[in-house]
């Protein structure tokens, strides 16, 4: 194989595809980079069996082949190459070549045909939606998946769509974030939970243009993301996703109209006084046309009062105040509304075009 390419090009597709080579493996051949020149394009892939990538990069193919390149060590060569012309030769023995101006490396690599290639996945009708709006659609919804393993649903989201309109859900047991989306056309039904790993990534790498868009195209068992010249193929998480229906009740006691920089930085603010780890709660007692917000910590404590248009009840609720910023900084609007039952119910953030909604549980902050 011999290849040519601008080692711009090269960087940007090798930072791709490296979302997608797994930290640690059995597996020494998916720890690698794909260099795969035996057609018309060069393309760089990685796989590591949840989640594969795969660019096309620009470049001249001087001699047809392919080869497996540690990731790490071929991105690290490259990233640190002069912006020049790279040269990239390989022989029989799977050793490449990478030369850019003075610069010469000698590499081992592995044997490409034996590397785990993205399962060929037919396509049917795709959901088509703005790189924008996927990028954004993500940002919004992200933050409310749950770390850990305990309950593989909750490391997901859910991309549910029905006609034009696509709803994506994510929660952790404690919070829910909801974002409503409109197609750009009508859609078959779906319903699937999409790993949190992969959008993350997806987050990472698509350029986020307005006027470019996204092909997604949903199976039994796979969803598969097109872009530019980048393809992302991964698994879905098996299952029933929660019904959340159950849990979005209409009913309040208390709606509050505020201004969502103002209480976003008195959050913020009041945050300073609680060390990482520390469950203390944010309390909020309302009244006619105020809010206090006080907080309590081993370190001090801290009140601050922001005025309000209020309906209904007076009420005294306490959040885990990370919950609440985590979900105002993800709303663009310059007020929100907010709906309380009582101190034990959800608290909802919802907006009257029902594009987004974030539900909230409060804590008990007479035992915290």
């Amino acid at each position: 194989m011999k290849i040519t390419c601008s080692q711009t090009e090269l960087v940007k597709g090798v930072n791709i595809v490296t979302k997608a080579v797994p930290t640690r493996t059995t597996m020494p051949i998916l720890q690698c980079i794909l260099i795969d020149a035996s057609a018309n394009q060069i393309k760089l892939m990685a796989n590591d069996m949840e989640i594969g990538i795969e660019t096309i990069i620009e470049g001249r193919i001087e001699e047809r082949g392919i080869i497996a390149l540690d990731a790490s060590i071929f991105s690290n060569i490259v990233k640190k190459l002069p912006d020049s012309q790279v040269v990239i030769t390989t022989g029989e023995s799977f050793q490449a070549n990478i030369s850019c101006e003075k610069a010469n490396f000698n590499i081992n690599g592995m044997d490409g045909e034996n590397f785990a290639y993205l399962p060929v996945i037919p396509r049917n009708e795709p959901v088509v939606i703005s790189e924008f709006t996927l990028k954004e659609v993500i940002r919004q919804t992200i933050f409310s998946i749950a770390d850990n393993e305990n309950n593989k649903l909750m490391t997901g989201e859910l991309f549910e769509i029905h006609g034009s309109r696509m709803r994506v859900v994510s929660l952790d047991g404690h919070r829910i974030s909801i974002r409503n989306i409109e197609l750009k056309s009508e859609c078959p039904d779906y319903k699937v939970v999409v790993p949190g790993k992969t959008l993350n990534e997806i987050s990472k790498i698509i350029p986020g243009s307005y006027e470019e868009n996204v092909m997604i195209y949903i199976t039994e068992n796979h969803i598969i993301f097109e872009f530019g010249q980048t393809t992302v193929v991964s698994r879905l998480i098996d299952g029933e996703y929660f019904k959340i229906e159950q849990m979005l009740s209409s009913d309040y006691e208390t709606k509050i109209r505020i201004s969502k920089r103002e209480l976003l930085e008195c959050i913020d603010r009041a945050t300073l006084l609680v060390n990482p780890g520390d469950k203390k709660p944010i309390i909020m007692n309302v009244t006619d046309g105020n809010m206090e917000l006080n907080i309590q910590s081993f370190i001090g404590s801290m009140n601050e009062n922001i005025a309000i248009d209020k309906e209904g009840r007076d009420i005294l609720i306490g959040f885990n105040p990370k919950f609440f910023i985590d979900a105002l900084r993800n709303i663009d609007d310059e007020e929100i509304t907010i709906y309380m039952v009582n101190p034990k119910a959800p608290c909802f953030i919802k907006d009257d075009d029902n594009k987004f909604l974030y539900l909230i549980l409060p804590v008990n902050f007479n035992a915290a």
